[in-house]
């Protein structure tokens, strides 16, 4: 069972007679299809590295746990979720693994509806430059569109491992 995360902030009008505009974040991933280049298929690995252990809703930053997903070490690996339909972006989060958090460094984060080289040439967000051990780290994408969200380690041959990628869009009352 997934669970539903939802941020609400309250924005308050400075002039008299504005009123309060209520803005919800809602992570989209979760009932999103992901998918990646490759799949580790180390026996001792099993079903931890599954693409889908990125959305699950769980930043536990244990490979071991099960919560992650692991490439192949591989030119240009890439991790990709399908919202199923586009989204005005606000942010992404990524949660990165607890050892070899190196690993990640230049991934870039793609945001768009082409499917084009698996959705690889979609438009940038960001580029992570790093994210410590076992932590979270956001990236604001302002209002980029699209169904697909890509992260590529682009020219580069290295493992790619997501704990957790989760994509908040802002709903407006």
């Amino acid at each position: 069972m997934r669970m539903i995360f939802l941020h609400t902030i309250t924005f308050l009008g400075i002039l008299c007679g504005v009123s309060a505009m209520r803005v919800t974040y809602r992570n989209v991933t979760l009932q999103g299809r992901a998918t990646m280049s490759t799949i580790i298929d180390d026996y001792r690995w099993g079903f931890h590295s599954a693409a889908i252990n990125a959305i699950d809703g769980n930043q536990d930053p244990d490979v071991i746990h099960g919560s992650c997903s692991h490439t192949h070490k591989q030119l240009s690996p890439w991790w990709r979720v399908d919202l199923l339909k586009p989204y005005k972006i606000a942010y992404i989060t990524i949660t990165n693994r607890k050892n070899f958090s190196d690993r990640m460094n230049g991934a870039e984060i793609l945001i768009g509806n082409s499917l084009s080289d698996n959705g690889n040439y979609n438009p940038r967000c960001a580029v992570i430059t790093s994210i410590p051990d076992g932590a979270t780290q956001t990236f604001y994408c302002h209002g980029m569109t699209g169904r697909y969200v890509n992260i590529i380690i682009r020219g580069k041959t290295e493992f790619l491992q997501l704990c957790e990628v989760e994509v908040w869009t802002a709903d407006s009352n």
